[in-house]
C-alpha cells in the first residue's frame, strides 16, 4: 500500500469537485490501485490556506468553504508549496491567456520540490509546456494536465497511453462550451444577450464572458493541443481567432434554411514543422459529426498518420467531470 500526502493549489469549483470526487472514490482507489492519500494542504484566493502533516479533515474544509467560512486569515501561495510538505501538487487557479501566471512560478517551484503536479490549466501547458515537462523529468516527477482541455475526457493520455508512434495530421472540433450553448439558444430563438445572461445565471458563462465570446478560451486549447500532441508550440497570438459576437439571429436563420448550423469551430493543420491554427464560426451540414454536438457538448476529431479520422465527444461537461481528469492524473502520475 502507497500513501500520498495531497495540496490543492485552488479550491473553487473544480478543487471543490477533486475533493469530493477523492472522498467517493476513496474505497475503490486503495482496493483498486493501492493507494491511500491524506490532504495535507489547501490555499484558495478567497478562503485562506491550512497546511496540517497529520491530515486535514477534507469534509470539514469542504464544508467550511461552502458556507463562506474562511481557512485563515491569508494565503500566499509560493510560502504555501514551500511548507506544505506535498508528494502531489493540484493545482486549479484560474488561467491567465496572456502569460500563464502564476501558475506557471508555483508549479516550476512544485516540481523543484519533487512534488508530481496535476493542473486543470491551460496556461501552464501553453506557456512552459517543454520546461515543466523537461523539469520534472529531471526530478523524477509527472507534469499532467489532462483537464486542460476537454474536462475529463482523455484527450492527452489516449495519444501518450494508447497510440504509440501515430502522428496527429490535424484536428477539429468544437472545445468551447460556453459558445456551443450560446449558438444552441440562439438557434431556439433567444436573442444573442439572453442567451448569455442565461448562461451566466446558470454558471455556464462567468460574470465577464469575453474570454469564451471572444474566441481566447478556444485559441489556447488550440495552442495545447498542438503543443503537446503535435510538438510545435503555439501561442494564442499565433491562431487566426475570431468570436461569435458577429453572428446574429438572421445568421442562424439563413443557416437553417440552408440545413445547416453555426458552431465555433477549432482546427489546426500539419504543414511540415508549421501548423495552422484557426478559431471562427462556421456554418457546418448535417454530414459533419459537429452537427448534432449541442449545448454544453464537446466534440474533437483528430487526423492521423495510421488511424484516419478519430472522434472523441464529451456530453454536458461539469466541475466534477474536469475533477475526474485530475483523478486520473493522480493515478496515472503515481502508478
Amino acid at each position: 500500500m502507497s500513501h500520498y500526502k495531497l495540496a490543492f493549489l485552488g479550491f473553487g469549483n473544480v478543487g471543490k469537485a477533486f475533493a469530493e470526487l477523492l472522498l467517493n472514490k476513496q474505497a475503490e482507489i486503495q482496493a483498486q490501485h493501492g493507494i491511500i492519500f491524506s490532504v495535507v494542504g489547501i490555499t484558495t484566493g478567497r478562503h485562506g490556506m491550512v497546511i496540517d502533516p497529520n491530515g486535514i479533515d477534507l469534509l470539514d474544509a469542504l464544508k467550511k468553504v461552502n458556507a463562506g467560512e474562511c481557512l485563515s486569515p491569508s494565503s500566499n501561495p509560493q510560502d504555501f508549496i514551500k511548507e506544505c510538505t506535498a508528494d502531489i501538487l493540484f493545482e486549479s487557479i484560474p488561467v491567465n491567456y496572456q502569460s500563464g501566471q502564476p501558475a506557471v512560478d508555483l508549479i516550476h517551484e512544485a516540481l523543484e520540490s519533487e512534488m508530481h503536479v496535476v493542473t486543470a490549466n491551460k496556461g501552464p501547458v501553453v506557456h512552459a509546456y517543454r520546461e515543466l515537462t523537461d523539469l520534472a523529468e529531471a526530478k523524477g516527477r509527472k507534469f499532467f494536465f489532462e483537464s486542460a482541455v476537454m474536462d475529463g475526457a482523455p484527450v492527452f493520455a489516449l495519444f501518450r497511453e494508447t497510440l504509440p508512434v501515430a502522428n496527429l495530421l490535424a484536428f477539429r472540433g468544437v472545445l468551447n462550451s460556453t459558445t456551443n450553448l450560446l449558438l444552441t439558444l440562439m438557434e431556439e430563438g433567444q436573442s444573442f444577450e439572453k442567451a448569455v445572461a442565461y448562461a451566466q445565471s446558470i454558471g455556464i458563462a462567468e460574470t465577464d464572458p469575453s474570454g469564451d465570446i471572444d474566441g481566447w478560451d478556444a485559441a489556447i486549447k488550440v495552442c495545447a493541443l498542438t503543443t503537446v500532441l503535435m510538438g510545435i508550440p503555439l501561442q494564442p497570438g499565433d491562431v487566426d481567432r475570431t468570436g461569435i459576437r458577429g453572428i446574429s439571429q438572421s445568421d442562424i436563420a439563413e443557416a437553417k434554411a440552408e440545413g445547416k448550423r453555426w458552431k465555433l469551430v477549432c482546427e489546426a493543420i500539419r504543414e511540415q514543422d508549421f501548423v495552422r491554427a484557426r478559431v471562427a464560426p462556421q456554418k457546418v451540414s448535417v454530414e459533419s459529426p459537429l452537427y448534432g454536438v449541442m449545448g454544453t457538448t464537446s466534440i474533437i476529431e483528430f487526423e492521423s498518420d495510421v488511424l484516419g479520422k478519430l472522434s472523441l465527444i464529451e456530453s454536458d461537461p461539469s466541475p466534477y467531470t474536469t475533477a475526474y481528469g485530475m483523478l486520473a492524473d493522480f493515478i496515472n502520475a503515481v502508478k
